[in-house]
């Protein structure tokens, strides 16, 4: 019903939506504020590759002093040698750690903001959205991303430029102090084992993303039973959704597989590259040595040399890997977080001062699919002070009508207004600061009732919390809980009855002193005893505040200064209780029926 506007997110694999490049572009306001730790870190870690080139250097010419003869050996390599190979050594591993110590703030700041990030955006957009969602595959992406997050800063900037420079210096080396031929292996051996390397990885970043969509459709349908794990039970399904659950498994451990298989290939591949590389220098310094126009620390240079490159190359593999794997992971986060906003706010918005308010519907049409009108031509009025009814049977759009005053949607004709601003042209922070509800589905988080109650004003006061929940008539019922006001509920409040859920969000909503009230069918789930004694601390708390009451049970609106009446969107009566029980209309049929099922009850 709700689709005329698709939030679902950007799919990877297809061209032009959101590439590498821009997923990189999007990192760098993160990283742009610590541009000067990060020179510093940049500047340790060239430093420590440097001295990693010097190590087989200094250690040629030790192993050409120690050559000469045993006896001699320690007259002839200078102290200063010995000590330059520690110095160096050690001068490796600390610019290292000093890298990571710099860097380790840049990467953790840089992942909290961006999960942050995240998370504001998540609550700044549409209802619509958050109905259309998989929360378990939503939760896997942003998880996946923010984890990737500190690999993809950590390998693209601290990484591929060190390991480009400790390649240039070895070959560097090479050219000014052997024959070309040595350089020209080397450059031969890096340009196939990067061309083979970016080949096999693009192919398998396919399957990667692959294994994650199915992972996270695996992981959404796991979540989703558990959330409805009673009516799993009510049906007795709970081999139903083992089996569906099961077919997502079956189908990501197959692309599991498949990756796994794809990966022992490349791996394979580039050890074939590296073993020819090396076996191809090492035979031509073999035969420079038996020509005399190579040292026995010549040939102990080249073969560190080798050494030291195949460290380099085999993480140049695993490094670009990682980056094109942390690339698929953030790509849907970073997709997520340009998904744009349905309901915004106008640049120019006015926050809504504090003080008596009315609220007007000024013919209102909305439509969630225009192909199907939920509200049409709707206009009501509420003074300041006054308390407005909108009663009529489900389906009519009386939900819809707090929905849009919450600006949860826009109004698709016509303009809700309040003290005669249309509500497009309020900030919403201020406006939903002003509006205080108690919806006819209460969802609670799974904490206390004390904290749940406290969420209507988190800045309340202990004896304030205790007050909202006595005139929501739950103090009572709390206090005989052995963990009186510090009792979980559960996960959406599922430990709790709908009656009692719905006091604690009578309580919170009572706590939060709105100068608007909306009560969408606040006590449907109550029993009558329970109701009357809230219908009277309901009626106190909107004396003096505009209230909107929706309601079936029209027991519950009999004093509301005016009583409108939907019906499939449209306005078919309107006036007091007693008016519309003389016009013997609508209305009245429906207050005869309700009269008749108390009475059968």
């Amino acid at each position: 019903m709700r689709r005329s506007h698709s939030t679902t997110l950007p799919d990877p694999a297809k061209p032009g939506e959101l590439h590498a490049l821009n997923t990189l572009r999007s990192l760098l306001p993160y990283l742009w504020q610590w541009r000067a730790r990060i020179a510093l870190a940049l500047s340790c870690l060239i430093a420590a590759k440097v001295a990693n080139v010097w190590v087989p250097l200094i250690f040629k010419h030790i192993v050409d002093a120690l050559a000469i003869t045993p006896a001699q050996a320690f007259i002839v390599v200078p102290a200063a040698l010995l000590l330059a190979y520690g110095v160096l050594r050690f001068s490796t591993s600390m610019f290292t750690e000093l890298r990571e110590i710099l860097f380790a703030r840049v990467t953790q700041e840089c992942v909290r903001r961006i999960a942050l990030g995240v998370f504001e955006h998540l609550h700044a957009l549409s209802l619509r959205f958050h109905l259309e969602r998989q929360t378990g595959g939503l939760s896997r992406d942003i998880e996946r991303g923010t984890r990737s997050v500190n690999s993809l800063i950590n390998f693209a900037i601290y990484s591929i430029l060190p390991t480009l420079v400790e390649i240039s210096l070895v070959m560097g080396v090479l050219l000014v102090k052997y024959e070309p031929v040595y350089a020209l292996i080397t450059a031969a051996t890096l340009t196939a084992y990067i061309l083979f390397t970016i080949k096999v990885t693009n192919w398998r970043t396919a399957l990667r993303r692959e294994a994650n969509e199915l992972d996270s459709a695996a992981n959404a349908r796991a979540i989703d039973a558990l959330i409805n794990y009673e009516t799993v039970k009510y049906f007795n399904n709970e081999a139903w959704e083992a089996q569906r659950y099961d077919e997502k498994l079956r189908a990501w451990s197959k692309a599991q597989v498949r990756n796994q298989i794809s990966l022992s290939l490349l791996n394979m591949g580039q050890a074939a590259i590296i073993a020819s590389g090396v076996t191809a220098m090492m035979w031509q310094a073999a035969a420079g040595v038996a020509a005399g126009k190579m040292s026995l620390g010549d040939i102990v240079l080249v073969n560190a040399f080798l050494i030291q490159l195949y460290a380099p190359l085999n993480f140049l593999g695993v490094l670009y890997r990682e980056i094109r794997q942390s690339l698929t992971d953030i790509e849907r986060m970073f997709g997520l977080m340009r998904t744009e906003r349905e309901v915004a706010d106008a640049p120019n918005a006015s926050e809504l001062a504090a003080g008596p308010m009315s609220l007007s519907f000024d013919a209102v049409g909305f439509a969630y699919d225009p192909r199907r009108p939920v509200l049409t031509d709707v206009s009501l009025t509420v003074p300041p002070g006054h308390t407005l009814a909108v009663v009529g049977h489900s389906g009519g759009g009386k939900s819809t009508l707090a929905r849009l005053v919450f600006r949860f949607y826009d109004v698709s004709s016509g303009a809700i207004r309040i003290n005669g601003t249309d509500i497009r042209q309020i900030s919403q922070n201020s406006l939903r600061r002003a509006i205080g509800i108690v919806p006819q589905d209460t969802v609670l988080f799974n904490d206390s009732i004390y904290y749940n109650i406290l969420y209507g004003r988190p800045d309340a006061s202990h004896e304030e919390v205790i007050a909202a929940a006595q005139a929501a008539q739950l103090h009572d019922f709390i206090s005989r809980l052995p963990d009186g006001y510090e009792t979980k509920v559960g996960e959406r409040g599922l430990k709790l009855s709908g009656g009692e859920k719905q006091r604690v969000a009578i309580a919170r909503t009572l706590l939060k002193n709105p100068s608007i009230l909306v009560f969408d069918e606040a006590t449907s789930a109550l029993d009558s005893r329970t109701e009357q004694a809230i219908q009277g601390q309901l009626e106190a708390a909107a004396r003096g505040r505009t209230a909107l009451i929706i309601a079936h049970r029209l027991s519950t609106v009999m004093n509301a200064d005016e009583i409108v009446v939907l019906e499939q969107g449209r306005v078919i009566e309107r006036g007091s209780h007693a008016a519309l029980l003389s016009a013997d209309g609508a209305y009245a049929a429906m207050w005869r029926l309700q009269l008749q099922e108390r009475e059968e009850d």
